[in-house]
């Protein structure tokens, strides 16, 4: 991984709460939720059976969108 993705990573944990303790980082990126690209630039569609377990995540008409800022780097700068 590169620096600045290192650096980023970092600036991000640092300001948010995770109520997963960052697993997905501290996993080295294997313990990643299900999530896609929907063409907006800071959220996800979220694939979980059960998002509305995640405090990240919140119901726009029929799909759930992720918020999560970590998540939404990973996925779209690391493509992951």
């Amino acid at each position: 991984m590169k620096k600045e993705s290192k650096k980023q990573i970092e600036e991000i944990i640092g300001g948010i709460t995770c109520p997963k303790k960052f697993s997905c980082h501290t996993s080295g990126f294997q313990n990643l939720c299900r999530a896609r690209d929907i063409g907006i630039e800071s959220f996800l569609e979220c694939l979980e059976r059960n998002p509305a377990s995640c405090a990240f995540s919140f119901s726009f008409g029929l799909i759930h969108l992720c918020q999560c800022p970590l998540r939404v780097y990973i996925y779209k700068k690391l493509n992951k």
